[in-house]
């Protein structure tokens, strides 16, 4: 889809990218010619990616420890990358999230997810704006959000309110920051299945079923559709298009809102499963990063 090198000079950061999504768009830059950061809550993940991507590839690429949601950190990253040069593109991809009745949420519970999502995009967008500003230099921010900022996010109530709050800044700072070149966009994906999400939003289930059952095309999304949507977005060769939400779902979203409405028929003890199966998966992931 895509001429070799069309990412040469690009120096691109994916936050979240030692896994999942992240992990996938990273391949693909680097792929394509870019020097690639990528930063996650666990180091040795990132480390481990970063090695993986980088031997398969042949590519540069960078990784950090960091915890988004503590700005100190996000400014102490962003200056390190600064050093050898200005970024060019910024790709936020870091979030959490959850299935919950929203009367059974935590204050903690909820801040989980905001304080990622919406804190943490914020953190890292503003860090990497305001020395592009300083620096007159052009940029470019695709976030990932989901399907549910058009309509509604039942049962995912923190996740559909920080998501919603990413498209507005996408909105917001496309207008505010066009005069300096500065493009955001935003990719809203349907289901591509990861490990991650598929434990915590689908617990017990087989990854992408029940979307393969109701969305107009039959299945899920194939990985390289989610690669090649951003590799556009970052890319040089249409730099008019800013402040856009770009929905790549096979239509899914326009005839089931494309979230968790089905969870309704759920009872009492449908629900204490699946609480059950989300702390087993978050004792693993604590377990995992150490102490």
């Amino acid at each position: 889809m895509f001429k070799d090198g069309i990412l040469k000079s690009q120096r691109i950061l994916v936050t979240g990218g030692g896994t999942g999504l992240g992990k996938e768009m990273a391949a693909k830059f680097l792929e394509l010619g870019a020097e690639v950061f990528i930063c996650g809550r666990r180091k040795s993940v990132c480390d481990a990616t970063a090695f993986e991507l980088a031997d398969k590839t042949g590519g540069q690429v960078t990784s950090y420890g960091v915890d988004i949601r503590n700005p100190a950190a996000v400014d102490e990253m962003i200056e390190d990358i600064f050093r050898s040069g200005p970024l060019t593109g910024l790709v936020n991809n870091a979030a959490g999230n959850f299935i919950s009745r929203t009367e059974d949420l935590s204050p903690k519970g909820f801040d989980a997810v905001a304080n990622i999502v919406m804190h943490g995009t914020f953190y890292v967008t503003h860090a990497v704006g305001k020395r592009w500003i300083a620096g007159k230099h052009k940029g470019s921010v695709v976030s990932i959000i989901v399907t549910w900022v058009f309509n509604a996010g039942p049962y995912v109530v923190p996740s559909a309110m920080s998501k919603a709050a990413i498209a507005t800044m996408t909105r917001s700072l496309a207008v505010e920051w066009g005069r300096y070149g500065i493009r955001l966009n935003a990719i809203a994906p349907g289901v591509f299945p990861t490990e991650g999400a598929g434990k915590r939003l689908r617990p017990g289930e087989e990854p992408g079923a029940r979307t393969k059952a109701v969305n107009p095309m039959g299945r899920v999304g194939d990985m390289s559709e989610l690669q090649n949507l951003a590799t556009f977005l970052l890319a040089p060769g249409c730099e008019w298009l800013n402040g856009e939400t770009i929905t790549v779902d096979g239509a899914q979203h326009l005839v089931s809102g494309g979230g968790f409405y089905d969870l309704r028929e759920w009872g009492d003890e449908e629900w204490r499963t699946a609480r059950d199966a989300i702390r087993a998966v978050n004792n693993q992931d604590r377990k995992a990063r150490g102490p």
